[in-house]
């Protein structure tokens, strides 16, 4: 693995990769039964395809209407048709829980005296929801959404909101997501791009590469400098 190296802020994709996904499904499991699996892996692809095609087209919308879409047209492909389900899973997601390891890791970056945040597609709402209901919210310095911008990763103009704020270059970065075309965007753009990939998936065939792969966020105190 690469050191990283210069860094001045450690910012961090929110789906996925502080918040496990998976959650809101298998909390409803038993209700959902053998569509379990379908339901929760079609509606985050189709959460996804949205968010790209509606940057595309122009015509944004929130990250908690996008995903709402997206659960419907799954539910509607699935031949669920289950209003009080589909309100239980969207509500699911405004608790989604952080992954075990990502408190201390966060608390350690912080008592090194490193800056921490999050750029995420997600509503203020959304974000606030999750990071309030982790207890995370001490070891963060800022929370930054789309929204700001209306438009969704990875185009470069969110990641660019990163630096802009922070008002540091594009190689002082250090991004972590366990999105692969997240990654790729974020090193496109100029990122210290680090990618968690917790399901052992294979690499996109996209411009801009990981500069280190890890399989758990606690890795990358390995990668600090010094």
């Amino acid at each position: 693995m690469s050191t990283l190296v210069g860094v001045e802020a450690y910012i961090f994709d929110a789906y996925g990769t502080l918040f496990d996904l998976k959650n809101p499904i298998a909390a409803r499991a038993a209700r959902v039964g053998d569509k379990a699996f379908q339901l929760s892996e079609l509606w985050r692809q189709k959460q996804l395809e949205y968010s790209w095609i509606r940057s595309l087209m122009g015509s944004h919308a929130d990250f908690w209407k996008v995903t709402g879409d997206a659960l419907d047209f799954t539910l509607d492909n699935l031949n669920i048709n289950d209003p009080a389900l589909r309100s239980e899973l969207m509500e699911l997601y405004l608790s989604l829980p952080a992954f075990e390891e990502v408190p201390d890791v966060l608390r350690t970056l912080r008592s090194k005296g490193l800056k921490t945040g999050i750029l995420s597609n997600g509503s203020p709402t959304m974000l606030t929801s999750v990071v309030n209901h982790s207890n995370i919210a001490a070891s963060l310095d800022f929370i930054l959404s789309v929204e700001e911008i209306g438009i969704f990763k990875p185009s470069h103009k969110v990641y660019h909101l990163a630096a802009e704020r922070l008002n540091i270059t594009p190689e002082k970065v250090a991004f972590f997501s366990s999105n692969a075309w997240d990654i790729a965007g974020a090193s496109s753009f100029g990122f210290q791009a680090v990618w968690c990939n917790r399901g052992n998936a294979p690499n996109e065939r996209l411009p801009g590469q990981p500069i280190a792969e890890i399989t758990n966020l606690k890795d990358i105190l390995d990668l600090l400098e010094g």
